[in-house]
């Protein structure tokens, strides 16, 4: 089955449209990819600045070019010997607009009646489809007009059924086969599965054949006509069956490369579908982990004690925040579960209890019967009282044909996403760097053993699985995690000026404060407006001290104070760009280290839209911001006449490292079907990271403030076959048995050696 040598994601959008992606072609072909990796083409609701939306999945979003802009751009590919992979999503669909998805317009006008109504994942139980828009206001349907043969509601539009369109707005609206109520009802009542909590994202049922080949004719005519070679599946974890759709889709598509969206806990395996493997959030986590100084982590809990005051654990706050979220935003989720057992009256809090004790995202029973006896075990020592109703539960849920079963592995993933990623990271703020999806935040770095048992494993069992340092998704861009690695190896600096910040610039939330100050240094310098947009959205997130859905003014106010006096008090704004100097060099050998190792490792590697250079983005939005592709263009040009660029605020470095290294598993892919740890000896080994692909050997410098501190590589050597080799970056020849670290790593921190 063919696959990538390396994939470069790029965020087609209305900004960048397809007609712009085309245009860059040429350049991705000269960075050395062997495929665009582009976020979902299919129509998306009006205004999408993700596609993750989609409305109609019958043609190509005109918003990003229609079908003309899709043609253009295989033509731009084919052209460059490139390929092209697909995002898709099959769990849900947009909803916001109605008028723009003509499958759920069917379904409001005609209810059950529609030939859409199984294409949705709706209990008709409760009798009319409910659709949580109307203001928090008693008096909202008051503002209902009847408009063209249909109901508005300011500037939402709703079908009206056949034969139901006489009398008062309010009247008409009480004829129909969907309900509009009060936005604040839409977690407690709604009646139809959601992505995750979100209203405008409509759970398909994507296990019914009929629904699959509506959803993936038009992306599986890609494939046929030899559009796309490679599907990347959004969040499978959100599907009924997620290996019954990946068989049908790897029957539909035999030679796509396949890779889905799937989180796993460190430890956790994936199993063993028709696949090619994941997206890389596993491999993120070793590579980030394997440049974090281990030693330090006492430091980072007494500094986060001292501002916190926290004495909670991490494995208490992610139950406690799973549980919340298990009760609150999908309450009606877990009522939907309930009533398939009401003869057990405690089943609402059992099963918020076992979703919030599930260690992993989810089960697909058979697989995965530990994870749900485990959650038993622990909320069983938890709640002891509840220990009966667990027992008449765990019976039923580890029957993989019980209706039960398979809705609890489908909520088990959402309480996960929502309690884990999206608060609890936002909460527990040690250390910032390791709080990413895939990660485990309590273990605090990684350590080369575990690294180079964790890459074996990946060559042995998912050779050709993405693997990724940012995607669109990651809270913080790779290099602001490269440079957060460094504060593990000074945490007494760090200690003495994040509790002077704290001090000079309070917050009333120290556990966001601490997040805060670790973001500003990690991406500066950053503009006012980046950084507090960031802080906001962190801040609701957190639910701490504001929400999304009731945001806290004074505590908003106080925050934007903090953020102002970062900017606005001299000696403080000095003292923040003084530090973020200090780290910056380590950072940017860090961000060296895991760019070469994320890219020689075992998997197919993808890079980021504009990681080539140094990237310090936050969670998105702001990592869509337009990347500068005539200034990279520009340096690898020069890099490509013999310049070998210093590694300075350009990051012409990083293009360099990243031009070579897929121009080379592009060129001769033989080189890296292999994988063996190279062990440096000397005082200072620990120092390197290396290991040899089966003809090339990557060399890393890890923990580089230690290094400076020994006072350099003194006689650290690497042991090497006596073959020649050439190192790719400096393009210098080396032999014998026994290599000099010093001279190897003299130019960069990093090295690849070919075998001559």
């Amino acid at each position: 089955m063919p696959h990538p040598s390396g994939t470069y994601r790029v965020q087609v959008r209305p900004e960048f449209p397809l007609s712009a992606t085309a245009e860059i072609a040429d350049y991705l072909a000269d960075l050395g990819v062997s495929h665009l990796y582009s976020a979902p083409l299919l129509t998306a609701a009006p205004g999408s600045e993700h596609g993750y939306d989609v409305v109609d999945h019958s043609q190509v979003n005109p918003a990003l070019g229609g079908a003309d802009g899709l043609s253009a751009l295989h033509r731009a590919l084919q052209e460059a010997g490139l390929g092209l992979v697909a995002d898709i999503v099959p769990n849900h669909a947009g909803v916001a607009v109605p008028s723009a998805n003509p499958t759920w317009w069917d379904v409001l006008k005609n209810g059950q009646k529609s030939q859409y109504a199984a294409f949705y994942d709706i209990d008709w139980t409760r009798g009319r489809l409910l659709i949580p828009v109307l203001a928090d206001d008693e008096n909202a349907l008051d503002d209902l007009r009847v408009e063209d043969g249909e109901l508005h509601y300011f500037d939402k539009r709703y079908p009206i059924a056949d034969g139901t369109g006489d009398g008062t707005a309010t009247e008409v609206h009480d004829r129909q086969h969907y309900e509009l109520v009060n936005w604040t009802r839409g977690d407690n009542e709604i009646n139809y599965r959601r992505f995750f909590a979100i209203v405008e994202l409509a759970a398909l049922r994507v296990e019914d054949p009929d629904v699959f080949d509506a959803t993936h004719a038009e992306i599986l005519r890609w494939y046929r006509e030899g559009i796309i070679q490679g599907i990347r599946v959004d969040h499978p974890d959100g599907l009924r069956d997620p290996a019954g759709y990946l068989a049908r889709l790897r029957d539909a598509a035999p030679n796509a490369w396949l890779v889905v969206e799937k989180i796993l806990e460190p430890g956790e395996k994936l199993p063993a579908w028709p696949i090619d493997g994941t997206t890389g959030y596993d491999a993120m986590a070793e590579v980030n982990g394997v440049f974090i100084d281990p030693g330090t982590e006492a430091f980072f809990d007494t500094l986060d004690h001292h501002l916190t005051g926290t004495t909670t654990s991490w494995q208490d706050l992610v139950h406690q925040t799973k549980f919340t979220v298990a009760t609150t935003l999908l309450a009606a989720e877990l009522a939907r579960l309930s009533r398939l057992v009401p003869e057990v009256p405690d089943a609402p809090r059992a099963l918020a209890e076992l979703a919030a004790c599930f260690p992993v995202y989810r089960s697909y029973l058979p697989e995965g019967g530990r994870h749900l006896a485990q959650a038993r075990s622990e909320a069983g020592r938890r709640n002891p009282q509840l220990i009966g109703v667990l027992d008449q539960l765990t019976a039923r849920l580890r029957n993989p044909a019980d209706e039960l079963a398979v809705r609890f592995q489908q909520f088990t993933g959402a309480v996960m996403a929502k309690g884990v990623e999206d608060t609890a990271f936002y909460r527990w703020t040690r250390f910032v760097a390791r709080n990413e999806v895939g990660n485990d935040p309590a273990k605090f770095g990684v350590s080369p053993d575990e690294f180079h048992e964790a890459a074996e494993d990946r060559q042995n069992s998912w050779p050709h699985a993405m693997t990724s340092l940012a995607t669109h998704d990651t809270k913080r861009g790779e290099d602001v995690r490269s440079r957060l690695a460094v504060l593990s190896e000074v945490p007494g600096d760090w200690t003495e000026v994040a509790r002077r910040w704290a001090r000079v610039a309070p917050l009333p939330d120290p556990s966001l404060a601490h997040l805060i100050w670790q973001v500003a240094v990690g991406a500066w310098p950053i503009s006012k407006d980046r950084l507090l947009a960031y802080a906001v959205k962190a801040a609701r997130e957190s639910g701490a001290s504001t929400t999304w859905q009731h945001p806290d003014e004074p505590f908003e106010t106080a925050l934007r104070a903090m953020i102002d006096k970062i900017y606005d008090d001299p000696a403080l704004h000095r003292e923040i760009s003084d530090f973020a100097a200090s780290i910056a060099p380590p950072g940017w050998s860090n961000s060296l280290g895991q760019k070469l190792v994320q890219l020689t490792m075992p998997g197919v590697p993808d890079v980021y839209q504009g990681t080539e250079l140094w990237d310090y983005s936050l969670v998105d939005p702001d990592n869509r911001r337009p990347v500068d592709f005539a200034q990279r263009r520009e340096l690898l040009g020069r890099i490509d006449d013999g310049w070998l660029p210093p590694i300075d605020e350009t990051g012409a470095a990083k293009l360099l490292v990243t031009s070579r290294v897929l121009r080379l598993r592009r060129q001769r892919p033989e080189l890296f079907n292999g994988y063996r740890p190279v062990f440096a000896d000397g005082r200072v080994g620990e120092h390197v990271l290396a290991f040899d692909r089966g003809g090339v050997v990557a060399v890393a410098t890890r923990l580089p403030v230690g290094l400076s501190r020994h006072g350099g590589w003194h006689d650290t050597t690497l042991s090497l076959d006596g073959h020649s080799w050439t190192e790719v970056f400096t393009n210098t020849s080396y032999g014998g048995n026994r290599l000099a670290v010093a001279d190897l790593l003299h130019t960069y921190p990093v090295a690849l050696l070919v075998k001559e």
